[in-house]
């Protein structure tokens, strides 16, 4: 008497879950849909790290040298920041710091450091090609132990956060940015 009880049971619950309505979802959309002159600090990212502590991070990367690191302690002080993690094979990394260094006077009062966490030979190459060493301004390092990305949480590259003077978050950017659209965001800040 049990079995055939249970069985009714189990038909009729198997009815009443497949007669409910299923949710609505949104479509999915790709990750860099719509992220082209968007700021990344939105609500989504309340919680991340960066939106906690709106300061320049406390990085550690390897610089050049291979021995040495470059850290938040390096930066100079009293000078806007701008901390860019990139990869040395992405084109849109190579946009950016290509109009970057076009207009490179509109950057020379600026302290950049540039992090990646791809291989150590790659980021090398990267700043023999665009001759970063020529910029004293411009530091370099690869992020080992990928603190980065998961502070700013990070989807696409090149991600880019700006900071004033005093080091306090001004906004940040995924995806390559016009040379004026960083400007303004720095000009705007003051």
């Amino acid at each position: 008497m049990k079995k055939p009880f249970l069985a009714i049971l189990a038909l009729a619950l198997c009815y009443t879950l497949s007669a409910q309505q299923p949710v609505q979802q949104q479509p999915a959309q790709p990750p860099s849909a719509g992220l082209a002159n968007q700021p990344a600090t939105d609500p989504a990212n309340a919680t991340a790290p960066f939106m906690r502590y709106p300061t320049i991070p406390p990085f550690h990367l390897l610089k050049l040298d291979s021995s040495t690191y470059l850290t938040k302690d390096d930066v100079h002080k009293n000078r806007r920041t701008i901390v860019m993690f990139f990869s040395p094979d992405c084109e849109h990394c190579k946009h950016q710091i290509e109009a970057i260094l076009a207009d490179f006077k509109d950057f020379r009062e600026m302290e950049i450091v540039m992090a990646t966490y791809q291989p150590f030979s790659e980021m090398k190459d990267f700043n023999e090609h665009y001759k970063i060493y020529d910029h004293p301004n411009i530091k370099i390092g690869r992020d080992e132990k990928f603190f980065l990305p998961p502070f700013y949480k990070i989807k696409n590259l090149p991600y880019l956060a700006l900071y004033d003077k005093k080091g306090n978050l001004i906004t940040t950017f995924e995806g390559t940015q016009k040379v004026d659209t960083l400007l303004k965001a720095f000009t705007e800040k003051q």
